[in-house]
């Protein structure tokens, strides 16, 4: 599948394929299950668990959020992108495998914002490498091939060995209790040992030299970058549109299964249904690339959106596990094209000379973004005492995205996006 890549870029697609075991197993299946045993086990009401989780997402984003401004600047300066890449990768891996020896519930969440500040602090810094590993051209496919492989590779493999584990690990004296720690552990070492690639052959090409007082010129980058962003309507409404539905995207994604455990189903339904989606999402993460061809990006982006509208509704009227079924293939369909076509779409209107600075305002947006969808969704549950009304309240998100995208295309922009 990738003999067709540079090595640069399949050792960029590589780190989806690294990281995307976090994904799966720590955000979106294993750590929200066992999470939920701990909870219940002490004593603590369902909406009131759910609503803890996300808070934690929240606070999680808003630590990352904070320092992504100076980062982001900072990541302009020669050497200092991949230094800031490495130090919160290794962020990630650390405190993931630490979540295995987290005595009760309280602490699995302290570290579990830990592991979300070390997984998004990486990532800002990733994003902004895909100008330098390929060309504009080759954008969407580069980027649609690194979601995909992240789900068949990162997504799928690491969580079958975890599911694996739990379910016939007793077989070995392994209980469920231990089988889940040390699915931890195994995800933490999937995610460095292949991170490996994009450490060795993934340069930073497009830099400044170094000041001595960088962190006061970063502040100063900050300024100009967000005068410069301004300039570039088109640029500066879709990132605002790019604000409000990743936002929603990503509290989907966050809080499916343990929403999924709230309206009745049990965790080994949940992991086998969540697994199919990482299986089924490798291959609508391609067709959005090629589809993106034919109907251009943008095209594929709003489709993206209204899909994750409709998700929101069949969440909120969830009662059964064929509803939960329907509602996971949906998420499957769009949830890798949507994130993997808006970053190559962004990559292709920016200025190149500039990728660095307005990356890094991209991951800026995106991080600030996953304060609000678990705020809203939290607020919800806790608020009404049911979580479905959390999952239909971001369906606001969707919306004020879908109507400030549309509304950038007035703007000019480069052409085929």
């Amino acid at each position: 599948m990738l003999k067709s890549f540079t090595l640069k870029e399949r050792s960029w697609i590589f780190y989806d394929w690294a990281n995307s075991a976090y994904s799966s197993v720590i955000t979106a299946t294993i750590l929200p299950v066992f999470y939920k045993g701990l909870s219940s086990s002490a004593n603590v009401p369902d909406y009131k668990a759910d609503a803890y989780l996300g808070y934690t997402l929240s606070i999680g984003a808003l630590i990352i959020a904070m320092l992504a401004p100076v980062l982001g600047a900072a990541a302009n300066f020669k050497a200092f992108k991949m230094t800031m890449f490495k130090i919160f990768m290794c962020l990630g891996v650390v405190s993931t495998a630490l979540l295995a020896i987290c005595p009760d519930w309280q602490w699995l969440l302290i570290v579990y914002a830990i592991t979300i500040i070390g997984f998004n602090g990486s990532m800002l810094f990733y994003d902004a490498f895909l100008v330098e590993v390929t060309t504009d051209e080759r954008m969407d496919k580069v980027s649609t091939y690194g979601y995909a492989l992240g789900y068949i590779g990162g997504s799928t493999i690491p969580l079958i060995i975890a599911i694996a584990l739990i379910f016939f690990g007793g077989r070995f004296g392994i209980d469920t209790l231990l089988a889940t720690r040390i699915s931890f552990v195994i995800t933490a070492v999937w995610w460095l040992a292949f991170s490996l690639p994009m450490l060795r052959n993934v340069t930073q090409d497009y830099y400044i030299e170094r000041e001595p007082r960088w962190i006061r010129a970063s502040f100063k980058n900050i300024s100009s970058t967000l005068r410069n962003i301004t300039k570039y309507k088109a640029i500066f409404v879709f990132l605002l549109a790019y604000f409000f539905y990743i936002d929603g995207v990503h509290t989907i994604i966050g809080i499916a299964t343990s929403f999924g455990d709230t309206v009745g189903m049990d965790s080994n339904s949940m992991i086998a249904i969540l697994l199919g989606i990482q299986i089924l999402a490798f291959p609508f993460a391609i067709l959005f690339g090629i589809a993106a061809k034919k109907f251009s990006t943008r095209a594929l982006i709003l489709f993206g959106i209204i899909v994750y509208c409709v998700i929101c509704f069949v969440g909120y009227a969830l009662t059964n596990i064929g509803q939960f079924i329907f509602l996971a293939v949906l998420v499957a369909t769009s949830q890798g094209g949507i994130q993997a076509l808006s970053r190559s779409y962004f990559g292709r209107m920016i200025p190149k000379e500039k990728a660095n600075e307005f990356f890094g305002f991209y991951d800026i947006f995106g991080k600030f973004a996953a304060i609000m969808g678990p705020m809203l969704f939290s607020l919800g549950a806790s608020i009404s005492g049911d979580s479905r009304f959390g999952v239909l309240s971001i369906l606001i998100l969707f919306i004020i995205g879908g109507v400030l995208f549309v509304y950038s295309w007035k703007f000019k922009a480069p052409d085929k996006i």
